[in-house]
């Protein structure tokens, strides 16, 4: 097996971890809710890049070298704690205080350096704002990071999402990425009814690299794109189709669950339709 299949058979079981830890993260939080169907669209996105982009040291989450990684569509926090598990940077003891009284995980990721979590997130919108002033400070300080941002298509509605999309070709800031979850619904229904903008056009209209995979859950895909060299003083966006509730048959493309609770049936369920 030569290094490049290797990378992505590791990250695909990096993705079948997390999908497991969120169902037990979601399961255990009980009546506190946890956004399962934003979650599971998300994990082979967050799974290569932790599993085979980011540069960072797991047991120095707060390293200053380390690239940032910006979780903007905050209600997907369960599945960046739960890379963070499978990637040694926080325990499974930890992972299972999710959304319990006294505990540090909420179900939306706020910043506790310790445990490798960069942005405090409670409104949608403010991701890629943040995400310009660490990559500015990476240019103005040395420290040769990049920063990446995770933003959902509903996120996208946000003008605050465009007031940074503007800013960073006129910094021409090349080490910045942001990746758009495009899971084609958010929580009022889907977006193109929400409000129907063409993502690819308006990101290219602001001076930003397009670069969009046929599949969202296609590891070797996200690798490929994640992985092309910056066009120098011009900033990337990735557009990946997903499918909100991916791996679990009966949470797939279901507005339900968007807001759904995992009760112990619901668990059992979902967890036969994971690989053993």
């Amino acid at each position: 097996m030569n290094k490049k299949t290797e990378l992505i058979k590791n990250c695909e079981a990096l993705a079948t971890r997390v999908r497991k830890n969120l169902l037990k993260m979601a399961y255990s939080a009980g009546s506190n809710g946890a956004h399962m169907g934003s979650n599971l669209c998300i994990v082979e996105i967050v799974a290569a890049l932790y599993g085979g982009v980011l540069n960072f040291k797991p047991a120095e989450p707060a390293w200053k070298g380390r690239d940032r990684f910006i979780l903007s569509k905050g209600h997907g926090s369960i599945t960046l704690f739960s890379v963070q598990e499978a990637c040694g940077i926080i325990t499974e003891e930890k992972l299972l205080t999710f959304s319990q009284n006294g505990g540090d995980l909420l179900c939306t990721s706020h910043i506790i350096p310790e445990l490798g979590q960069e942005y405090s997130n409670g409104t949608l919108g403010f991701g890629l704002s943040y995400g310009v002033g660490l990559a500015l400070a990476s240019r103005k300080t040395n420290n040769p990071f990049h920063v990446y941002v995770l933003l959902g298509d509903g996120e996208c509605n946000e003008g605050s999402v465009w007031e940074a999309a503007m800013s960073v070709p006129h910094f021409k800031l090349s080490n910045i990425t942001a990746i758009i979850d495009l899971n084609r619904m958010q929580s009022d229904g889907n977006v193109s009814d929400v409000l129907n903008i063409q993502l690819e056009n308006m990101w290219k209209g602001f001076g930003w690299e397009v670069i969009k995979t046929e599949d969202g859950h296609n590891v070797a895909q996200l690798l490929e794109a994640l992985a092309q060299a910056p066009v120098e003083g011009k900033p990337r966006v990735i557009i990946a189709p997903t499918i909100k509730g991916k791996g679990i048959s009966f949470m797939e493309n279901n507005p339900e669950w968007h807001h759904g609770l995992v009760t112990k049936e619901i668990f059992e369920k979902a967890m036969m339709d994971l690989p053993a």
